[in-house]
């Protein structure tokens, strides 16, 4: 740790501001070791009905072939739990040595069965033993330990087959199945997610059993995120051992959504060096997993011996607790609004109407109108290519301060400077002005802005160790008492298509989830004029990216919410399709949360964040929430959608989609 301020307030991570994985035990799962120096193990989950033998072994040996390096399949009874022996036996006759890990709710007699046949079992604490009923209880000190001396009996069983064989164990909670026990003492909270682990964990070193690895797991990043973090300290508080730790957000959906939220939680967690192993729960099949493991771990091989940040001596941020920083309010940006986006337009020649259609503005020749959707972006930045024609309203335009200068209109741009240039300025909008700083830059400006109010700050760094570095800088900022809106600027090389999706949400996601930020910028690098359509394509994806990134780190709700999961041997329909067909029906829906889930253990429970939500609960049958309150059941599923359409426009949410602008 970096002094002793930070020691006493933060021991959730090594450092701060230096790359450096927490060291952990290390857990041994069959061939694979968890934890320790080890390398961040990749996993991942079958969809398959697990009593469908060969199905499981050909989708488990496809995840495998895609990086799987760990194989979980759910034993939701004891049958189920048998069946995992034909499976295993089935991989190995193949050539398969992938340790298999059984996911349990609910039945303490099939963990048992499967923890003598799989290298490792996955029990959650706010089920195994415990109730889930959504039913408030008032506990007396007396009646909370007969609980737990309950649990205790009912577990200890498995634990002991699990010394016995060898086997190793998650302990994974779940933000949405605390059990009512805990509910009723902690509340809906990170530190009742701990305390779940924890009362499970101090059975298992009673008897003196090691080979476990946690979780905490919500859909909610801000929740995930403080929950581990709370979980590090209080192992380390307790003088529990350092346990490996498996890192997932929970339901994170499909597609771009899916991977951008769970890169917010995840690369959060793994910048601070948090993390052993990692799966990505997304609503596609699971081979599809693994590679956007692959690519999200891949950034800190060669992390260590980055450029060096300068160290934190006291740390003004609760990272348990989310708090948005204070700034002022310079136009639009900071004070109480929301996050803005800015688009790079700068690598565009010439800027037509048609252009900004790829930032959600659509120009309607015929009507001589604009119209603006969801991801309609609030600034571009156009360097030194400024834009010829009237803007749609609420779109403004920022230009490289040279050019603002020579400017006809300097009260709708805005001009942009770096350090130098805005030192030595003469002339500078009565309203609005960008500084452009590198993180190492932002001492020298504090004296030039400190009093002013017309200035919004352009972070960005040059450090390999990215969200560090600019976190760093924003502490300068706050000991500093500098309260100047910050948008935080971030560009990369040549990126995959999924590094695009993944690198942003990690960076600046980290900093929106401490309540660092006031906007994000994703900056498109040089291109020369003849990759127009390549050009067109990346600003289309950088502004798509940058709104996905404030919504899944929950600092501007854009859009509809889907939290669904990731679909596994227990769903009762078809997930992708379904949600496919809710989203067509829903998308337009600004800021609403649907939940959406296989069956009844990933909810209610896993979707209590969610407004309405959508359950599987029997062949063809589909049970609809609002927020945690059943609104109807054993809905066919031919009808259920609408059905959930009539509860939402009951509930004063519905827009029709043509009244949407």
């Amino acid at each position: 740790m970096e002094s002793k301020t930070l020691i006493e307030q933060i021991n959730y991570c090594n450092s701060l501001t230096t790359y450096s994985r927490r060291k952990t035990i290390p857990v041994q799962i069959g061939d694979v070791i968890v934890g320790g120096d080890n390398p961040i193990v990749v996993q991942s989950m079958t969809t398959v009905d697990t009593m469908d033998t060969e199905g499981s072994i050909e989708q488990s040996i496809r995840m495998i072939e895609s990086g799987c390096q760990l194989i979980r399949i759910t034993a939701p009874s004891i049958k189920e739990a048998e069946n995992l022996r034909h499976i295993k036996e089935g991989l190995r006759k193949r050539g398969y040595n992938t340790p298999l890990v059984a996911d349990i709710h609910f039945t303490p007699n099939a963990a048992e069965v499967a923890a003598g046949i799989v290298e490792k079992v996955r029990i959650n604490p706010g089920n195994y033993a415990d109730k889930k009923k959504f039913e408030v209880f008032d506990y007396s000190d007396e009646t909370y330990q007969a609980e737990l001396d309950r649990i205790r009996d009912r577990f200890l069983p498995l634990v002991n087959i699990c010394k016995k064989n060898g086997t190793a164990m998650r302990i994974g909670t779940n933000h949405g199945s605390l059990s009512d026990r805990i509910m009723s003492r902690y509340g809906d909270t990170p530190l009742g997610m701990v305390e779940s682990a924890l009362e499970f964990l101090r059975i298992c070193e009673d008897e003196k059993y090691y080979n476990i690895v946690i979780s905490m797991k919500s859909s909610n990043t801000q929740v995930m995120v403080q929950a581990y973090r709370l979980l590090v300290q209080k192992l380390d508080e307790g003088g529990f051992k350092p346990y490996p730790l498996h890192l997932g957000v929970t339901e994170a959906g499909e597609a771009e959504d899916g991977r951008i939220k769970s890169a917010v939680g995840i690369g959060t967690l793994l910048e601070d060096g948090l993390g052993d192993t990692v799966r990505v729960s997304l609503t596609e099949d699971p081979e599809f997993e693994a590679p956007v493991v692959k690519s999200l771990i891949a950034r800190y091989t060669d992390r260590i011996g980055h450029d060096p940040v300068e160290p934190i001596q006291e740390y003004p941020i609760n990272p348990f607790s989310y708090t948005r920083r204070a700034s002022i309010e310079v136009v639009n940006f900071g004070g109480a609004n929301v996050p803005r986006v800015i688009a790079d337009l700068s690598a565009l020649q010439q800027i037509t109407e048609k252009e900004l259609k790829h930032v959600g503005h659509f120009y309607l020749p015929e009507l001589d109108k604009w119209k603006m959707n969801d991801q309609g972006c609030d600034y571009v930045y156009t360097g030194t290519n400024p834009i010829s024609f009237m803007l749609p309203n609420g779109l403004k335009e920022i230009q490289d301060a040279g050019i603002w200068l020579q400017a006809t209109d300097k009260k709708n741009t805005f001009p942009l400077f770096e350090l130098d240039s805005f030192r030595n300025a003469g002339t500078f909008h009565s309203e609005l002005n960008f500084i452009c700083l590198f993180d190492h830059e932002v001492s020298e400006a504090i004296p030039l802005i400190r009093t002013r109010r017309d200035v919004v700050i352009l972070l960005k760094t040059a450090n390999q160790h990215t969200m560090p570095a600019l976190r760093r800088a924003f502490v300068s900022l706050i000991q500093e008492h500098v309260a100047n809106p910050v948008v935080v600027f971030v560009s990369y090389s040549r990126m995959r298509e999924d590094e695009v999706m993944l690198y942003p949400a990690t960076d600046v996601g980290g900093l929106l989830i401490d309540g660092l930020g006031d906007g994000i910028m994703v900056g498109l690098g040089a291109y020369s004029e003849d990759a127009r359509e390549t050009v067109l394509s990346q600003i289309k994806t950088h502004n798509s990216v940058s709104f996905g990134v404030l919504q899944a780190a929950r600092t501007r709700m854009s859009k509809t919410e889907y939290i669904s999961c990731p679909s596994c041997g227990r769903t009762l329909f078809d997930l992708q399709e379904t949600t496919a067909m809710i989203r067509k029906r829903t998308d337009h829906l600004k800021g609403v949360k649907i939940g959406i889930m296989g069956c009844i253990v990933n909810g209610p429970g896993e979707m209590a964040d969610a407004d309405y939500g959508y359950v599987g609960s029997g062949k063809g049958k589909i049970t609809l929430y609002k927020g945690k309150e059943v609104m109807k059941k054993s809905v066919p599923s031919e009808r259920a959608v609408d059905e959930l359409i009539e509860i939402i426009r009951k509930d004063g949410q519905w827009i029709e989609p043509d009244q949407v602008d």
